[in-house]
């Protein structure tokens, strides 16, 4: 299978802003999904219902926030550009944001289970060997609940690949700079005689959304052999 100069740029894109997505939301993730699953606060209900609001609403609709919130004239968005020149609407970072904030909760969700499976009674044996609470989630915490920090970023960057609604709504689908796998097999069935390459596309994403779930599983059950718990 030969894909021409433009579906190569496609393929790259998707993977440059599924990549970035990942890194924007990763340590995020992280200190929510602790939040969650170590700590009791008024509004923890509510902000785990916030932080899966992206899993069951439709992706437009985040999309249209994001230009709400994130457009040269919305409260956050202005401010960027008017202050610091920086546009995020119609963009390739645009892209990597709305991708980000809809794989985010699939992160939690993950570093939340692997953090729940984390043995407190090795972090109470360090805490009373007079390891301080950095500490204690560093060379204790993180190693163990590091499966489950893996798993979901590898499953994020897949479902990144993927990503179709918040991206065309907020970041467009601009050949070269936010047309991503997805937006381009779109346009190429709305394009006559594009069966072909949209074919083609389909295929490339779909492999690489099943090497990405491969993966995930696979760095799962080794980091649980390596910890032990194989």
């Amino acid at each position: 299978m030969t894909l021409s100069a433009e579906e190569w740029q496609a393929v790259r894109l998707s993977l440059d802003v599924a990549t970035r997505s990942v890194l924007l939301s990763l340590i995020p993730a992280v200190g929510i999904a602790w939040l969650l699953a170590r700590r009791r606060f008024p509004g923890r209900t509510l902000l785990d219902a916030f932080v899966h609001l992206p899993l069951v609403v439709p992706p437009v609709v985040v999309g249209w926030g994001l230009l709400m919130l994130f457009g040269i004239r919305g409260p956050i968005g202005a401010p960027l550009h008017d202050w610091f020149g920086i546009r995020l609407v119609f963009t390739t970072d645009g892209a990597a944001l709305a991708t980000a904030v809809m794989s985010f909760p699939l992160i939690v969700r993950s570093v939340r289970l692997g953090l729940e499976h984390v043995d407190q009674g090795l972090e109470a044996a360090a805490r009373t060997l007079g390891a301080g609470p950095v500490d204690r989630f560093i060379t204790v915490t993180l190693p163990l609940m590091s499966p489950g920090i893996l798993a979901g970023a590898v499953t994020a960057f897949a479902a990144g690949l993927g990503e179709f609604g918040a991206v065309i709504t907020f970041a467009s689908n601009i050949p070269g700079q936010t047309q991503t796998l997805p937006l381009a097999i779109y346009s190429a069935t709305q394009t006559p005689g594009g069966e072909a390459v949209a074919a083609r596309l389909a295929l490339v994403s779909f492999t690489l959304a099943i090497s990405g779930l491969l993966l995930a599983e696979l760095i799962a059950r080794r980091m649980h052999v390596l910890l032990g718990r194989g």
